[in-house]
């Protein structure tokens, strides 16, 4: 690339999302000297879903700003039982994504650059050009997503924010996974989250290789909206998404990946915020010492257990709701939010393995360490 006309950075962070945004911030809380522009070309409420975690008192606080919903009982629910966890530590936050962008960009103001514009072409490992403008860094980190494998397996939903009609009888429990749904297609859940008595965010999810019409997942959702005796007043906003639940660090050598495309997504569930949140604090602590490379957030043990998990989801899609149900009844809401953070202990891995029916998950750890298809 020529020298003329080239805009010359420290550090490049392309994408503006959790990842990014949240890198940004990092660096500018340690207001060091480094030159560094953000490439995001979308604003944050262009970009507002709801992103959702197990968070401590520390994190509440921390997010109260963009906090949509707070829950300490949360619910997974089967045609056959209904299991109810309730934490003393842990509460599962729904979080505004537009809030958290807005509030983190704020906090760059005179420290970090924002371009309102995508990177058109990594030309090589420190140049890329950006609506025409040429760049070098030093050194880029790029949060924006690998191209979705056709036939990976992925979960991928609809979601609607609603008022309600009539207030809900009991806002004090989030439902994670209610399988009282169409099972045909694949594993399918409803995933409800009551903001307030009028104020509900419900959403259709399925993990599968194969996405469905939007059409499909509204139906979804009208008809457990019906069951419930729940009617729609408004229908505030309609969100939709896709979630990777392979192991992407493996499916590129783009050493300069951050995020969800930096393996930073507890594969059988598709959670990323939190461990988002940990690579990028661990990773401005570094770049601060001078050390640039990327941390990885989840060990090769957990990421076996969890391929292991989603091949007999594969394989045996009828006992999903089941498995998934005793994976949460042999645990209390504590033990829960860990394991599901990625962070459970011994005991707790034990409590879950012991719970699960065996021969389906022998025969896939048995792939899985012979890579069988």
């Amino acid at each position: 690339m020529s020298s003329n006309n080239v805009i010359n950075l420290d550090l490049a962070i392309i994408g503006g999302g959790n990842a990014g945004i949240t890198l940004a911030k990092k660096l500018a809380e340690q207001k060091n000297n480094l030159v560094t522009t953000v490439f995001e070309p979308k604003t944050p409420q262009q970009r507002n879903c709801c992103w959702s975690l197990w968070a401590t008192p520390d994190q509440q606080a921390e997010l109260k700003h963009c906090v949509l919903g707070s829950w300490y009982k949360w619910r997974l629910v089967s045609g056959e039982e209904d299991v109810l966890l309730t934490s003393k530590h842990f509460s599962y936050l729904c979080l505004s994504s537009a809030d958290y962008l807005q509030h983190s960009e704020d906090s760059l103001e005179g420290c970090i650059d924002i371009k309102r514009s995508p990177v058109d072409n990594l030309t090589g490992q420190h140049d890329f050009i950006s609506q025409g403008q040429s760049y070098r860094a030093e050194h880029i980190f790029d949060s924006r997503p690998f191209e979705e494998s056709t036939h990976g397996l992925k979960q991928h939903f609809l979601g609607w924010e609603i008022r309600t009609k009539q207030p809900m009888p009991d806002t004090t429990v989030a439902t994670l996974m209610d399988f009282r749904v169409d099972q045909s297609r694949g594993l399918h859940f409803i995933y409800a989250l009551p903001f307030s008595n009028h104020h509900l965010f419900v959403e259709s999810t399925m993990i599968s290789r194969q996405l469905e019409d939007k059409d499909w997942y509204r139906q979804a959702i009208s008809e457990w909206l019906c069951n419930q005796g729940i009617e729609v007043e408004e229908l505030i906003r309609e969100e939709i998404g896709v979630i990777p639940m392979e192991d992407v660090t493996k499916a590129s050598s783009n050493e300069s990946k951050i995020g969800a495309a930096g393996g930073a997504v507890r594969l059988s569930s598709g959670y990323a915020f939190s461990a988002i949140q940990i690579q990028m604090a661990t990773l401005a602590k570094g770049i601060s010492k001078g050390d640039f490379v990327i941390p990885q957030t989840t060990s090769g043990f957990l990421n076996t257990m969890d391929n292991i998990f989603n091949g007999v989801l594969l394989s045996k899609p009828n006992l999903a709701p089941k498995i998934f149900l005793q994976t949460a009844k042999p645990l209390n809401g504590d033990q829960f939010a860990h394991f599901m953070l990625g962070s459970a202990g011994f005991f707790e891995w034990l409590k879950v393995i012991f719970s699960m029916p065996k021969v389906p998950f022998i025969k896939q750890a048995w792939k899985q360490v012979f890579k069988h298809d």
